[in-house]
C-alpha cells in the first residue's frame, strides 16, 4: 500500500506531464471506442433498413424450370408455405409482425427522351399497411396509388427523368418468362433520396405489376416474413426450412456454409439441379447481407490495427518520459534504496505509475467516447438523409460489445506497462551509492 500511495503521489507531483500522458491514452481509447461503437450498430441498422425495403427478415422464393433450362420465379399456390410459417411460429415462439407477398421486376423507365433503370416492387397495399406509414414524400402521396398504374419513385429517379407527380411514363421490361413487354405508369409520389439504394425505391400496385409480368392475380414471386426484431432470425429461418422441406421441394440451405456471394451461390445451385414443378428457396436477411458482415470484420480489424499503431506511438512517448523521470529521481531512488527499499519495490513503483496512468486514460477516454456517441445519437439527420441505410429512424446509433471493449483495455494496459517496464527495470538496478553521488 505504501508503494501504491507513493506512486499516486509521484503522479500528482507532475500534473502537466501526467495529464499529457493520460490524455494521449484517452485519445487512443476515444478514437477506437467510437469506431467500435459505429461498427457495432452498422450491421443491425443496415439489416433493419433493408428489411423494411425488402419487406421481411426471412424469405421464400418459388422457382420453376423449363425443359430448356430456363428458370422462372413464381409462386402459384402458397397453402403449404403459409402452413409452414404457422408451424414455425409455434415451434420457435416468434410471431411475425406481418407476411408480405410481392412481385418484382427490373425495368427501364422512359420519359421525354430520358430513361432510368429501376427495380419496381409490386405491393399489396391492403396487407402491407405498415409501408405507407414509413414512406415520406417530397411531393404527391399515397392518394395517387388508388390508380392501378400509380408509381412511387425516389427523387434521384424523378430528376433523372425530369418527371413530376402526375406525369405518365413508359416502362420497358420482361415478363416472368422472359418476353419483352411495355407498360405505363403515372407518378403518384416522389420520396426523398434513399442514398445508395435509390434504384430500389420504386413501388407500384401488385395487381398491375402482375399484369406486366404476365402472372395470375393471385400469383406472386416472393414471400417475406417480417419478424419483431433481428433476434431469432436465423433460428426462424432454419426451422422454417426444416418444416417446409417436409411439405414441398426445397433447395438445400446451409447457413453455416461460408459463401463469398450468396446470390451467386444461389444461382449456381439452381443451375446445377433439375426438377419438375415448383421448388422453393428459403433464405434470411443475414444470407443476403453476408458481405456486409465481411465489411464489419474488416472495420473491426482496422480499428484494432489503428489501436495498436496509436499505442505503439504513445508507447515511445511513455517510455521516453519514464526514462526522463528515472534520471530526475535518481538521487531520490538512491535515498529510498539506502533506507531499505528493495529493487522489486522500485520497479513496482514505476509500474504502478504506468498502471494508474492507463486506468485514468482508459476511464477518461471511455467517458469522452460515450459522451460523443450520446451527443451524435441525439442529432436528427432525418429520414430523407442519404445516410438513411446506416442510421436508425433518422439517428446515428452506436453499440459497444463488452468483449471488444475489454480487449482494447487489456491491449492498452499491456502496451503501457511494456513501455514503462525497461525504465522501471533500469531504475531498480541502480546502485544506491552511485545514485546518491549522482549530480542532476
Amino acid at each position: 500500500m505504501e508503494t501504491i500511495k507513493l506512486a499516486l503521489r509521484n503522479l500528482s507531483r507532475q500534473k502537466k506531464r501526467t495529464f499529457m500522458l493520460g490524455g494521449a491514452i484517452a485519445f487512443g481509447i476515444l478514437i477506437v471506442t467510437i469506431i467500435n461503437g459505429f461498427v457495432g450498430a452498422f450491421v443491425s441498422n443496415i439489416s433493419e433498413n433493408f428489411a423494411n425495403l425488402a419487406a421481411g427478415h426471412v424469405f421464400i422464393q418459388g422457382v420453376e424450370k423449363s425443359a430448356s433450362g430456363k428458370e422462372y420465379q413464381i409462386i402459384h399456390d402458397d397453402g403449404a408455405l403459409l402452413e409452414a410459417v404457422q408451424e414455425t411460429t409455434k415451434a420457435v415462439g416468434i410471431a411475425p409482425k406481418y407476411v408480405s407477398k410481392r412481385s418484382t421486376f427490373q425495368g427501364a423507365l422512359v420519359f421525354a427522351g430520358k430513361n432510368a433503370q429501376l427495380q419496381i416492387d409490386g405491393v399489396d397495399w391492403a396487407n402491407e399497411s405498415y409501408l405507407p406509414d414509413r414512406l415520406l414524400f417530397n411531393s404527391g402521396g399515397m392518394g395517387g396509388m388508388k390508380s392501378k398504374e400509380g408509381l412511387i419513385v425516389s427523387e434521384p429517379i424523378a430528376k433523372r427523368l425530369g418527371a413530376e407527380v402526375g406525369d405518365r411514363i413508359l416502362v420497358q421490361m420482361k415478363t416472368y418468362t422472359g418476353q419483352n413487354n411495355v407498360g405505363e405508369f403515372a407518378i403518384a409520389g416522389i420520396t426523398p433520396d434513399p442514398g445508395i439504394l435509390g434504384s430500389m425505391a420504386g413501388y407500384a400496385n401488385k395487381s398491375y405489376v402482375n399484369e406486366l409480368l404476365n402472372l395470375g392475380p393471385d400469383d406472386y414471386q416472393g414471400l417475406g416474413i417480417y419478424l419483431p426484431s433481428l433476434d431469432g432470425m436465423d433460428k426462424y429461418g432454419s426451422t422454417l426450412y426444416e418444416t417446409l422441406r417436409k411439405k414441398v421441394q426445397v433447395f438445400t440451405h446451409d447457413p453455416s456454409a461460408k459463401q463469398e456471394n450468396f446470390v451467386s451461390a444461389m444461382m449456381t445451385q439452381s443451375k446445377a439441379e433439375t426438377w419438375t414443378g415448383t421448388k422453393y428457396r428459403v433464405f434470411t436477411l443475414n444470407d443476403m447481407l453476408s458481405q456486409v458482415q465481411q465489411i464489419v470484420n474488416v472495420l473491426n480489424s482496422a480499428s484494432l490495427v489503428i489501436l495498436v499503431i496509436l499505442f505503439v506511438i504513445i508507447m515511445v512517448g511513455i517510455s521516453n518520459t519514464f526514462r526522463i523521470i528515472m534520471y530526475e529521481r535518481i538521487r531520490e531512488i538512491g535515498t529510498m534504496r539506502s533506507i531499505g527499499m528493495q529493487r522489486g519495490e522500485v520497479r513496482s513503483l514505476f509500474l504502478y505509475e504506468a498502471v494508474f496512468l492507463s486506468i485514468g486514460g482508459v476511464v477518461v477516454g471511455l467517458i469522452l467516447a460515450l459522451a460523443f456517441m450520446l451527443v451524435v445519437s441525439l442529432l436528427d439527420f432525418g429520414l430523407n438523409s442519404p445516410l438513411f441505410i446506416i442510421i436508425k429512424n433518422g439517428h446515428m446509433t452506436f453499440k459497444l460489445e463488452f468483449v471488444r471493449t475489454a480487449l482494447n483495455i487489456v491491449i492498452v494496459s499491456a502496451l503501457t506497462l511494456a513501455a514503462a517496464f525497461f525504465p522501471a527495470r533500469n531504475a531498480a538496478r541502480l546502485d544506491p551509492a552511485v545514485a546518491l553521488r549522482t549530480v542532476k
